[in-house]
């Protein structure tokens, strides 16, 4: 069994492989009585050397204002154009530089970030785990008041995360002979235009969800002895590095979907029923997931009870493509007694990861489709809708996971913690145009990833390194084949923060509003995740408090050469690139990255650290983070390099190390596993060797390296 220790508002499972959906976030109801920030400017006490801005009664803002000669000129500004509040400061030189030097004080979840899209350097996806040190970052984003803080081009800046007692701070470092200073309070909710967004009032997801759906494995032709095999499968060959989730998809309710008693007896391919099927998952120590949807087929039951449903002029239950007869979500009765009954029952059985799909039906060829309903009862649409959602997740509680499908769903904000973004099938476009959202607002399903095709690598990398939802959708038997690598080097998932607050591709979120006008989800629409690929570089910024380092992913139609300005990394530092995926240095780049093209449907993955003068790591094999998931700590001393590991048991643990000239390394020990030292190998001008640890089981190893010079 897992064990959970509670952290605050959150839990977290502690294993040898990883967090999973198990650490389970619990019930803060403390939160709902916290006070929503005011939408209003922040107070702000301005002298020739200082700046303070103090906002919702606490100051989020304090510097020091210096000029190389003379008095600058100082503009304000407090624009409330659509209720978006934008206060700006500004201070321009008459003659020498300007420097703003300062701390911002942020409760909580908050995170720096670069604040507006570049017009120079590459276009990147970037995310972080951890603090981020990125010479992009040009602001600090306070996601529990979501408020931004941030200073305007052309001005130089520097962010760095410090620490400072209990709250988060930043030391902000700005100068030039311009200097401005932005705050906006409610930034996602105002200015990016969700109006349900209220982060006060909880908290992401905070652990990795990885796992497995029937779905394209099996689609609607899924069999109770096909879940078993999947199970067995699935907690011996992936279980150990991470993969927590079997969700069952289509095909195991009795049809026409409609009545709970439909949903909760299952049709003839599952004979051991639902009960059965979940002690089945969680013996096997995986979390029982299950698909439902917000749909109703059976016309006889609808026309027999109209009062259940959404009534045309003539009083008859109205109805619409995939949506069937449209359930009231405002009668308490249809709650009560349709929807309600399939979660508390699936609740009291155990499942746990709870996929809810036709909601973008419920929505546009629902509500939307016959707004007259409502408005004739003075009711707000959009209320109802939430309202439904909100009382089946008050059903299955905080502590399960509820996935929506499909579309983006803004409205349900707060209540969902996941949403799949596009069309059926894996979608790459949701990376970059939605990269804003994910774990901020909620976790971004990209849709389920087949690592049998041609593309699988590329997939579950992408999926993993963006902290994004990760379940696979394979028949069983790819997992006893050697493509189950992919799989197994992308999981667990780390919880990523984003590096922008603004979409790399924004053609798709800025047209959000759509939602609440749209009548038909036959179909992509304008305003979903693409599934073509949009963007060709990911980064991962790591930080730990032993080491800093980056992860780069390069797709097909990747620039040759990236400069290290826009990997937000120091010119003149030299870097080792270490080729994850083919075990490889590539070599040490000063300034700028060089690398060849990506092959069609492939994916490279670099571990970028910095170059020292010693022996350093520079990559494991257990994570496509290069370390992220298993290095627990690590230190150079006395010739020796020495860490400690979280290992999977039978799996080979390999730590790449570089070996500068005039060191050799002479052995390895880690008590109670196999060491090996490789032999030296040289690449890319470093030479490097891979030394091997081996454990029986899962576990915390702790090893070290020993040199000559």
């Amino acid at each position: 069994m897992r064990r959970v220790v509670a952290w605050g508002a959150v839990a977290c499972c502690l294993s040898a492989s990883a967090p999973c959906v198990g650490a389970q976030r619990v019930a803060v109801p403390a939160a709902a009585a916290v006070l929503p920030p005011p939408n209003a400017a922040a107070q702000m006490t301005l002298t020739d050397s200082s700046v303070v801005l103090r906002y919702g009664g606490t100051t989020v803002f304090a510097a020091r204002v210096t000029v190389a000669q003379g008095r600058p000129r100082v503009r304000q500004l407090v624009d409330t154009a659509n209720g978006s509040i934008t206060q700006v400061v500004s201070w321009v030189s008459g003659s020498g530089r300007i420097a703003v030097r300062g701390i911002v004080h942020a409760p909580g979840d908050a995170f720096a970030v670069d604040a507006e899209p570049r017009e120079d350097g590459v276009p990147m996806v970037r995310n972080s785990v951890g603090p981020s040190y990125s010479l992009l970052n040009r602001g600090v984003y306070a996601r529990d008041r979501d408020w931004l803080i941030s200073v305007d081009f052309p001005a130089r800046v520097r962010v760095t995360p410090v620490a400072l007692g209990d709250s988060a701070a930043f030391a902000v470092d700005a100068d030039g002979d311009e200097v401005t200073l932005r705050f906006r309070p409610r930034f996602y909710q105002k200015h990016r235009g969700l109006a349900h967004y209220e982060p006060w009032t909880y908290a992401p997801w905070p652990a990795s969800v990885a796992g497995w759906t029937s779905w394209y494995a099996f689609k609607d032709k899924v069999t109770e002895a096909d879940i078993h095999r999947a199970a067995d499968v699935i907690a011996d060959r992936l279980a150990p590095f991470g993969y927590d989730v079997l969700q069952i998809d289509d095909g195991f309710q009795r049809l026409p979907i409609s009545v709970p008693d439909n949903w909760l007896q299952t049709n003839a391919k599952f004979p051991g029923g639902l009960a059965g099927l979940q002690s089945y998952i969680a013996g096997k120590q995986l979390t029982a997931g299950l698909w439902t949807n917000t749909t109703f087929h059976d016309s006889a039951w609808a026309m027999a009870h109209p009062s259940y449903f959404v009534r045309g002029a003539d009083g008859t239950p109205s109805r619409g493509n995939w949506v069937g007869y449209v359930m009231d979500g405002a009668n308490p009765a249809t709650m009560r007694d349709l929807v309600l009954p399939v979660y508390r029952q699936l609740k009291a059985q155990g499942w746990r990861y709870f996929k809810v799909d036709a909601l973008r039906h419920l929505r546009y060829e629902g509500y939307n489709s016959h707004a007259g309903f409502y408005a004739r009862r003075g009711l707000d649409r959009v209320a109802v809708y939430r309202t439904f959602v909100r009382q089946i997740r008050a059903e299955i509680g905080r502590e399960s996971f509820l996935l929506a499908s499909w579309g983006p769903r803004p409205e349900l904000a707060g209540l969902i913690d996941a949403t799949r973004l596009g069309d059926d099938g894996f979608g790459y476009g949701g990376f970059a145009q939605f990269n804003s959202f994910n774990n901020v607002v909620w976790r971004n399903d990209p849709d389920h990833i087949e690592i049998h095709q041609d593309d699988g690598y590329r997939a579950a990398t992408m999926t993993s390194l963006t902290g994004s939802l990760l379940m696979l959708t394979d028949r069983p038997g790819v997992y006893l084949t050697d493509r189950v690598e992919a799989a197994r080097r992308t999981a667990p998932v780390l919880v990523t923060r984003p590096g922008q607050v603004y979409d790399v591709d924004p053609t798709r979120s800025s047209r959000l509003s759509m939602v609440q006008n749209e009548v038909s989800g036959a179909g992509p629409r304008p305003f979903e995740a693409d599934q073509r690929l949009q963007q060709t570089l990911f980064q991962l910024d790591i930080a730990r408090p032993f080491e800093r380092w980056t992860v780069l992913a390069r797709a097909t139609g990747a620039p040759e050469s990236v400069a290290f300005a826009d990997l937000g990394l120091a010119a003149n530092r030299p870097q080792i690139a270490f080729d994850f995926w083919s075990k490889r240095v590539l070599g040490v780049f000063t300034d700028s990255l060089q690398a060849a093209p990506v092959a069609a449907d492939a994916v490279q993955v670099l571990c970028l650290r910095e170059r020292v003068e010693h022996p350093q790591l520079l990559a494991t094999n257990r994570h496509v983070s290069c370390g992220g998931v298993d290095l627990i700590q690590m230190r150079w001393a006395d010739d020796a390099l020495t860490g400690s590991s979280r290992v999977v048991g039978g799996d080979a643990y390999v730590l790449y190390v570089s070996e500068p000239a005039g060191w050799d390394a002479v052995s390895v020990v880690a008590p109670g596993v196999a060491s090996a030292l490789g032999e030296r190998s040289e690449s890319g001008g470093v030479r490097w060797r891979a030394v091997t640890l081996r454990a029986d089981r899962s576990q915390l190893v702790e090893w070290t390296i020993r040199y000559q010079k």
